[in-house]
């Protein structure tokens, strides 16, 4: 018998805040946590601005006006620099969004469970030194164990 890892407990509370994304296109969520897997430091999902209609502002791809879930996954994290972070995206970040998690500070690894249309964010974080991982939680569960994403019950 496996339990889940705490990669794919994270990588499925971004799935299910993903879920409150008010986005026509794309609904993305997104989980930062300390590197130990204690302490959820913030989380987020892409939308309209807090107080504003729960909508894009248009259906005209790539200017729908709603904020990326990193985004504000970032703006919702009070997590001091130094703080070391790991980050669970449900789909491969944007060239931005990889900036920002770089300003973020202290971030070690990016988890994304999907690809997106754009990849140059790869290049950029591994400019800044963080890892990038796929975590596909499609997977069976002995496929995950093979890469160390699970771990036995201890008896």
């Amino acid at each position: 018998m496996t339990r889940p890892s705490f990669e794919s407990i994270y990588m499925q509370l971004a799935d299910s805040l993903a879920r409150r994304s008010t986005c026509r296109r794309l609904q993305v969520g997104t989980v930062i946590t300390s590197t130990d897997f204690r302490k959820v430091l913030a989380v987020g999902y892409n939308g309209n601005a807090t107080g504003l209609k729960n909508d894009c502002d248009t259906t005209i791809p790539g200017q729908c006006g709603c904020l990326h879930s990193e985004e504000n996954a970032v703006i919702n994290c009070d997590s001091q620099r130094f703080v070391e972070k790991l980050v669970f995206i449900t789909h491969f970040p944007c060239k931005m969004c990889a900036k920002r998690l770089i300003n973020l500070g202290s971030v070690k690894k990016v988890y994304y469970q999907r690809m997106y249309r754009c990849t140059e964010a790869g290049d950029i974080l591994q400019l800044a030194g963080i890892e990038l991982c796929h975590l596909d939680l499609s997977l069976p569960a002995y496929q995950l164990g093979e890469l160390g994403l699970t771990r036995p019950v201890a008896h």
